[in-house]
């Protein structure tokens, strides 16, 4: 399953279902309302990752962290992007 993410504005993917191998995430089953669980983390190149700041230390990588739930997206506060802390609705998945 994926969608794009309007906080980062990359594309998420997340395994579902059963099997072994890559990380599952649990599905409600509902393509017009879904819940994934756990939380879908990703680190990416956002704007500053990777530079040094003015003591030389070097930026982390850009962070989107978020729980989706109902057909929500619900961006954590440890997100680096302007949608931190926000509930937004989600874009359409593909399966």
């Amino acid at each position: 399953m994926a969608f794009h993410c309007p906080g980062c504005g990359e594309q998420h993917s997340c395994t579902v279902g059963e099997g072994s191998g890559r990380p599952r995430w649990g599905w409600n089953g509902d393509l017009d309302r879904p819940t994934l669980t756990p939380s879908v983390l990703v680190t990416y190149n956002g704007p500053d990752a990777g530079k040094l700041d003015e003591d030389g230390f070097r930026a982390p990588p850009a962070i989107c962290h978020s729980f989706v739930i109902d057909g929500q997206i619900r961006f954590l506060t440890d997100s680096t992007h302007a949608l931190a802390g926000q509930t937004v609705d989600l874009p359409e998945i593909s399966a």
